[in-house]
């Protein structure tokens, strides 16, 4: 049987009255917590995913220390790619790294369709399971096709993704294929977290903001268009980037119920850009984290003045939760959200 839940951060995401503000973390569940490193051990991140039980715990941690309003299923973004058949590898301090990146049109046949049950039963159960436990709402996500891209094609992280942008523009064709089977996977993937229990998504487009609005506009947004499109599921959807301020009115023209904007913009001022019809998740920095209690309440009372209380605000870090940050100064952040805003 299912637990009741708080759904105060499903209410906030539909820009319908809370009674506070709703708070979760990117990366909640993470290296900053020395029982997730405990758990983990020496696992490499994709097979830690590959195990129900252990997603389960991880997931779980933070809110044993935290009254968060979410979780959010512990996976990754390269879940998908790693199980059709992709060689990728999480480096520890470097993210994924994929032994043959795509150069040519013929590594495409590499990039078989995802069959959701069979290709990633783990995360189906994971999130089957979670929901017999938690009373928070459950958050699943996937990779944006773009960010997806980038990984493929230049390898592993990069600074200016200048592999990925050369091959977009110099080679529209494959780029359309490639985004093509990207767009599938990213759906499919969706709507099976959904069907397993999520209540709510999160598209990442991490890398997205390397890109200028021309080039956003005619090589991603009619790909975001149509993955937004097919996500009328019933729950909401969450539209997060990096670095993407001067894309943000091209990202509402995409889709989603919310918009996660990072710490460059003004929270007000990204408002602003999007549309107060549309909610807004964010948007600490989350360096403020690091520092001493002061700071960290300094800046998220300011994030909280640039929200003035508006319905569709869910209070969340610009980006994830560094490993370096102290578990007990997030759980003091989510106290100091939870009683600033409290409804009187």
């Amino acid at each position: 049987m299912l637990r009741p839940v708080n759904d105060r951060f499903l209410r906030a995401c539909r820009a319908e009255p809370v009674d506070r503000t709703p708070v979760w973390f990117m990366r909640q569940a993470g290296r900053y917590l020395p029982e997730y490193r405990a758990l983990r051990g020496d696992r490499e991140v994709l097979e830690t995913c590959r195990d129900p039980g252990t997603v389960v715990e991880l997931t779980l941690q933070p809110l044993q220390r935290m009254d968060v309003d979410a979780a959010i299923v512990f996976s990754d973004i390269m879940v998908p790619l790693a199980a059709v058949g992709v060689d990728v590898r999480i480096e520890p301090g470097a993210g994924p790294v994929v032994a043959e990146p795509f150069r040519s049109a013929a590594d495409l046949a590499r990039l078989r369709p995802l069959e959701p049950e069979a290709d990633v039963p783990y995360v189906l159960e994971a999130i089957r399971l979670l929901r017999k436990e938690l009373d928070v709402p459950l958050i699943g996500f996937a990779g944006a096709p773009f960010t997806l891209a980038c990984y493929l094609i230049d390898g592993g992280p990069s600074r200016n993704h200048e592999r990925t942008k050369t091959l977009m523009r110099a080679d529209p064709e494959m780029w359309e294929r490639l985004m093509r089977a990207l767009t599938n996977m990213v759906l499919d993937h969706l709507a099976a977290q959904v069907h397993a229990g999520a209540q709510a998504v999160q598209v990442f487009d991490s890398w997205v903001g390397a890109l200028d609005p021309d080039d956003y506009a005619h090589f991603v947004l009619p790909w975001m268009r149509e993955i937004f499109a097919g996500l009328e599921l019933g729950v909401p959807v969450i539209h997060f980037g990096v670095g993407t301020g001067d894309l943000l009115d091209l990202m509402r023209d995409a889709g989603g119920d919310v918009m996660g904007v990072d710490w460059r913009t003004p929270l007000h001022l990204a408002w602003e850009r999007v549309g107060f019809a549309v909610g807004i998740q964010g948007n600490l920095d989350p360096t403020a984290c690091l520092g001493p209690w002061d700071v960290v309440e300094h800046k998220a009372l300011a994030v909280l003045r640039r929200a003035a209380g508006r319905p569709g605000h869910v209070f969340n870090l610009g980006h994830g939760v560094l490993p370096d940050t102290d578990p007990d100064t997030l759980r003091r952040l989510v106290d100091l959200v939870h009683e600033r805003t409290a409804a009187p």
